[in-house]
């Protein structure tokens, strides 16, 4: 059939769009890298490559998830004021008094198993979800298969939480679309990684699963465990506040990191003075929370500090866990008191 030349640049190009529309919305299934994942599915844990990719066909990728997961170009200003407000604030605040009040014996048995105190088991949740309220609704399997084939800065990690979850799902016996969350793929009340489920989750109910999306008393003592697995210190202080005298010379000590390394020797040298009971003998790190025109607020972390980081590696989210920690024992306190009867 013949056509005009403007006609047959129409045509040529909507079948160009066409194609290219196509190869968009493609599911996973021919990816290169992804047919390489499957193989080595089926050599390591002996899931048929074909199921693999059966499953991977039914999902694409998602550029969403790698707007949000990439870092801005231009750094933010580091603000604690406001990073502290988005956690320390009353939703969570009444929040959390009621999930304490109505699981308080599974957070008793789980700080007695586990040696970590309960606020701190609340407070992670409560940062983290709210509770389960916004544990986020992005197809795990879409959002790791996006990161681990099609973000080649951290591809390594997602394709190892990628393998974690079909394994997950294999051990489960659920279909491997079926697991929502974040967008880098943390599942639950607590946000765990697939690998962190498989390597920490407990079935705290005793109900012969782990479920970590409906049971609240799974996160809790998988919570727990998280952070003694990771070397929590039972009874050992998180952290003290602290003045620096200059804080130009203390950078030093800030900059040594964020794993606990200073000496009281080195403290004392730096002019750095802890504003409550410093343990004899505790290393800790030097920790500076930022906030523009206003003065740098220092805390000394200890141990329990840095196994919080290892939840999230942010000195910001270590302290925001411990500030809401330290809100809710007090509200909890004060209720307590409130409500004991007069003698």
């Amino acid at each position: 059939m013949f056509l005009p030349r403007r006609f047959r640049s129409i045509v040529v190009a909507g079948v160009a769009a066409l194609a290219t529309n196509v190869a968009i919305g493609a599911g996973y299934d021919a990816h290169p890298e992804a047919i390489r994942f499957a193989d080595d599915m089926a050599q390591t844990h002996g899931i048929a490559a074909g199921d693999i990719l059966a499953t991977l066909s039914r999902v694409e990728r998602n550029d969403r998830v790698i707007r949000l997961i990439t870092p801005p170009t231009k750094r933010g200003v580091r603000s604690w004021a406001r990073y502290r407000s988005r956690f320390i604030e009353p939703v969570r605040l009444e929040a959390g008094a009621e999930f304490w009040r109505k699981h308080a014996d599974t957070l008793r048995e789980a700080s007695t198993r586990y040696g970590v105190p309960e606020s701190i088991i609340v407070a992670i949740i409560g940062v983290e979800t709210i509770y389960g309220r916004n544990t986020g609704h992005f197809v795990a399997a879409e959002a790791l298969a996006t990161l681990a084939f099609d973000y080649p800065p951290r591809a390594p990690l997602f394709r190892r939480e990628l393998e974690n979850l079909f394994l997950l799902a294999r051990d489960a016996g659920r279909d491997p679309l079926s697991y929502e969350g974040s967008y880098a793929g943390a599942l639950g009340f607590p946000q765990f990684l697939p690998s962190s489920i498989r390597n920490y989750a407990v079935d705290f109910d005793g109900n012969g699963q782990i479920d970590l999306e409906g049971s609240p008393a799974d996160a809790i003592g998988s919570v727990a465990r998280y952070l003694a697995e990771h070397g929590w210190v039972p009874a050992a202080p998180v952290a003290v506040r602290a003045h620096v005298e200059d804080p130009a010379r203390a950078q030093a000590l800030v900059d040594l990191g964020i794993e606990p390394a200073v000496t009281a020797q080195a403290l004392t040298e730096y002019q750095v003075l802890p504003l409550g009971d410093l343990p004899t003998g505790e290393l800790s790190t030097l920790v500076d929370l930022e906030t523009p025109d206003a003065p740098t607020e220092y805390w000394l972390g200890f141990r329990n500090f840095y196994v919080i980081t290892r939840y999230n590696r942010s000195s910001f989210y270590a302290m925001a866990v411990f500030a809401l920690s330290e809100a809710l024992a007090n509200a909890r306190n004060e209720t307590t008191v409130a409500s004991a009867p007069a003698q």
